[in-house]
């Protein structure tokens, strides 16, 4: 299934797109400052280094997604899911990931400067080279938990 190219226009017109279906839509580089896009469907999106600095993604389904690069820090990532999401080189310096969902997640290199991880489900995450909530740096063979 394919984002609603509508919904796709909406977003990057107005930051607004509260529960859309944006599944597996193509935003590479899309600037999205205080974006709301709390429980949108963003399952396979690419996502790429776009910028979500102060984003609202509460509840946001980003399962499978491609983060690569992307900017979010002080986003707001309560409950979401990131299932197996690439968030390699990612910036999350101050999101809130209460209670989000990072399984089977690659975190490699992220920097999770002040983030806030409480109640988040890390199993199986790589974390190898993440820069961890307190800034050390996770070591090599980093899965679900910062060595």
């Amino acid at each position: 299934m394919a984002a609603d190219p509508d919904q796709v226009r909406q977003l990057l017109a107005t930051n607004k797109c509260q529960n859309c279906d944006l599944t597996s839509a193509q935003l590479t580089d899309a600037n999205l400052n205080d974006a709301n896009l709390s429980g949108a469907n963003l399952s396979g999106a690419d996502l790429g280094a776009a910028n979500f600095l102060g984003a609202d993604l509460r509840g946001a389904d980003l399962a499978g997604a491609n983060l690569t690069g992307a900017y979010l820090d002080d986003a707001n990532l309560t409950g979401a899911n990131l299932t197996g999401a690439n968030l390699g080189d990612v910036f999350l310096t101050g999101a809130n990931l209460i209670n989000a969902i990072l399984t089977r997640a690659d975190l490699t290199r992220a920097d999770l400067t002040r983030a806030k991880l409480s109640g988040a489900t890390l199993t199986e995450a790589k974390l190898t080279g993440a820069i961890w909530t307190d800034g050390r740096k996770c070591a090599k063979g980093s899965f679900g938990m910062c060595k």
